[in-house]
C-alpha cells in the first residue's frame, strides 16, 4: 500500500529546487543529492568543474610554453587538487578521475614551451572547452526551468494534500470527542472529498515530473557522451600541436589524450547509474495511482455516508421555477448534514456542496410517492452568506417510491421534527385540505351500551336516560328503556319533525345535534354520532 510523502522529503524537494548557477568561475548552490533533481544537479556541476578544470589547465599550459621550467609549477597547481564531487567518477582506472591523474604526473615532466604554442593553445584548444562550460551552465538552467519546475509543483501539491490531511484528522478527532455541529466546510466527509482531489492533483503532478526527470536521466548520457568528446576533442587538438615538442613533452601528452580517449562514453555512467541506483528514479518502474493510497483517518466512521445517490430538487424563484426538477448528487453524512453536490467525481475538481442543510434544525414533510420536503436553511458557501440565508422549503423526488421512502426515513431520525405538509407538483395541484370538527379532538365511536352511556375508541360518553325533545327532533330511548315499554307494549314510534328520519343527540350539543351554519332550522337533519374520520363529518341528508 502506497504511504504519503513526509514533510522532511518535501522540505529536501524545496532545498533542492532552490539549487541554481552562478557566474562562471564560481561554485553554484548545492542540491539535496538524495533527491534525483539533486543529484543530477550536482553531477552537471561536477562535469563544469571538471572543465574548469581543463580550461585552466590549457590556460596555465600555454602561459608555460614561452616561460622557463619554472612556470610549470603553476601548471602544476591547477590541477593539483582532487577533483570536486570526486565521488562522482569512478575511482578506478578508466575513467575521469584517472585521466586528472594522469595529467598531473606529466606536467612535472614538462620543461619548456614555444610562443607558436601558446598562441596555437589559447587559439583553438581553449575555445573549445569554453564552449563546452557554456554548454553545461544553459544545461543547468534547462534543468531548473524544466523539471525544477515541475518539482516546485510537485512540492505545492504535497504541502496542499499535507495540510488538507491535517485538517481531516483535526475535523475527525472533533467529531469524535465532541460530538457536536461539524460546520460544514470542516465536516470530515468533505474534508476526506477534498483530500482525495488533492493526492490526485499531486499524483498526477509527481508522474509529470517523474517523466520529465525520467527524460532528463536518458538526456544526461547523450549529453555526458558529448562532454567527454568535446574533451576528448580538446586534448587531442592540444596534442597535436604539442607534437611539434620534444619527443618527451610529445610523449606526455600523447598519453595524456589516450587517457581520455580511451574512457568508453557510457564508462562513467554505468558506473553512476549503478552506485546512485537507490535514488535515481528506475524508468521501468509502474507509475503511481490512487489505487492502495492510505492517509491517516481514511474510511473514518464520520466520513462514510448514511446513503448518498441521486435525487431530484426542485428550483426556487426566477426561470428555475419554470424548469421544475432538477437532478443532483446528494449524501447524508453522519455529522447529520444533507450534501447537494453536481457529480460523484472527486478528482476532475473539488468537490464543494452546492447546497448543505443541518437535518437537526430541519423539518421533513410527509411523503407523496417519489416526492418529499424539507424546511431549513442552506449552510453552504462562505459565512456571509450562511449568515443572510432564510429558512427555505426544498423540494425533493427520488426514482421509486421506495427510494423516497429510504431517505424520508433516514431524514427523519436525524432531523427536528415531522410536518404533514407534501410537495406540490408542478403540473399537478391538489386540493387536500383537512376539515377541523370538534369531533377531531375528542372523536367518539358511536356504540351504546346496556346503561345508556355512548362508547368509542377514546373514552366513554355519557348519554341522556330519557328522550328529550325539541323543535321536533326525539332522542332515542336506552335500551333498558325500550325493553319496559316492549313488555307494557307502549314501545313509541319514532316521531319526526320533518322529512327526514329521527336522530340521536350528541350530549355536546345539549341533546340536539345542530349544524355550524344553522342547517336544522332549514328541516335539514344530521346523525349525531361522534364520526370517525374527516368525511363522517361533512354535512349531509338524510334519505327519506
Amino acid at each position: 500500500m502506497t504511504t504519503l510523502p513526509q514533510r522532511s522529503n518535501t522540505t529536501a524537494t524545496h532545498n533542492t529546487l532552490g539549487a541554481s548557477s552562478t557566474s562562471s568561475g564560481g561554485d553554484a548552490p548545492q542540491g539535496d543529492p538524495s533527491t534525483a533533481l539533486g543529484l543530477l544537479e550536482e553531477r552537471l556541476q561536477a562535469y563544469k568543474h571538471a572543465v574548469v578544470y581543463l580550461e585552466d589547465y590549457v590556460k596555465e599550459l600555454a602561459k608555460a610554453q614561452k616561460s622557463s621550467a619554472k612556470d610549470l609549477e603553476k601548471v602544476l597547481k591547477s590541477v593539483s587538487s582532487p577533483l570536486k564531487e570526486n565521488h562522482h567518477f569512478e575511482s578506478s582506472l578508466g575513467g575521469v578521475s584517472g585521466l586528472f591523474e594522469n595529467i598531473r604526473a606529466n606536467i612535472q615532466n614538462q620543461n619548456a614551451l614555444h610562443v607558436e604554442t601558446e598562441k596555437n593553445l589559447t587559439g583553438q584548444v581553449l575555445p573549445i572547452l569554453e564552449r563546452l562550460h557554456t554548454e553545461i551552465k544553459a544545461k543547468n538552467k534547462e534543468l531548473d526551468s524544466g523539471a525544477g519546475k515541475g518539482a516546485k509543483a510537485v512540492d505545492a501539491t504535497r504541502k496542499a494534500s499535507q495540510k488538507h490531511i491535517d485538517g481531516l484528522a483535526t475535523s475527525t478527532a472533533r467529531f469524535d470527542s465532541a460530538g457536536g455541529r461539524i460546520a460544514a466546510h470542516d465536516d470530515p466527509y468533505v474534508l476526506q472529498r477534498g483530500v482525495f482531489h488533492r493526492l490526485n492533483q499531486q499524483i498526477l503532478e509527481e508522474n509529470s515530473n517523474r517523466n520529465d526527470i525520467i527524460a532528463v536521466q536518458n538526456n544526461f548520457q547523450q549529453f555526458e557522451s558529448h562532454v567527454l568528446t568535446t574533451i576528448q576533442t580538446a586534448l587531442n587538438s592540444l596534442n597535436q600541436f604539442m607534437s611539434g615538442q620534444a619527443d618527451r613533452q610529445k610523449a606526455m601528452f600523447g598519453d595524456i589524450a589516450a587517457t581520455a580517449s580511451n574512457i568508453p562514453l557510457d564508462f562513467e555512467w554505468n558506473s553512476f547509474r549503478e552506485r546512485n541506483g537507490n535514488v535515481l528514479v528506475n524508468p521501468s518502474a509502474p507509475p503511481r495511482t490512487m489505487d492502495g493510497i492510505a492517509f491517516p483517518n481514511m474510511g473514518h466512521r464520520s466520513t462514510k455516508p448514511l446513503i448518498e445517490g441521486s435525487l431530484e430538487r426542485k428550483s426556487r424563484g426566477g426561470m428555475g421555477a419554470l424548469t421544475g426538477y432538477k437532478s443532483g448528487y446528494y449524501a447524508i453524512s453522519p455529522a447529520g448534514w444533507l450534501h447537494e453536490f453536481k457529480d460523484n467525481d472527486d478528482y476532475r475538481k473539488d468537490p464543494s456542496p452546492e447546497k448543505s442543510l443541518y437535518l437537526p434544525d430541519c423539518t421533513i414533510g410527509a411523503v407523496d410517492g417519489q416526492k418529499f420536503t424539507i424546511k431549513g436553511k442552506d449552510s453552504s458557501g462562505n459565512k456571509l452568506s450562511q449568515k443572510m440565508s432564510i429558512t427555505s422549503e426544498f423540494q425533493f423526488k427520488a426514482h421509486t417510491n421506495s427510494d423516497a421512502q429510504q431517505w424520508h426515513g433516514i431524514i427523519a431520525d436525524l432531523s427536528s421534527g415531522t410536518t404533514n405538509s407534501v410537495p406540490t407538483s408542478p403540473v399537478e395541484s391538489r386540493n387536500i385540505t383537512p376539515i377541523a370538527t370538534q369531533m377531531e379532538q375528542q372523536p367518539v365511536h358511536s356504540q351504546v351500551n346496556n346503561q345508556g352511556l355512548a362508547t368509542g375508541d377514546r373514552g366513554t360518553v355519557a348519554m341522556p336516560a330519557s328522550p328529550v325533545q325539541e323543535s321536533g327532533v326525539v332522542a332515542s330511548p336506552t335500551a333498558s328503556g325500550r325493553a319496559a315499554q316492549a313488555a307494557h307494549g307502549t314501545l313509541p314510534q319514532t316521531h319526526q319533525a320533518g322529512p327526514g328520519p329521527a336522530t340521536l343527540a350528541s350530549p355536546a350539543d345539549g341533546g340536539l345535534n345542530r349544524s355550524p351554519s344553522g342547517a336544522a332550522a332549514e328541516g335539514k337533519h344530521y346523525h349525531g354520532a361522534p364520526a370517525t374520520n374527516d368525511l363522517a363529518e361533512r354535512e349531509y341528508v338524510a334519505k327519506q
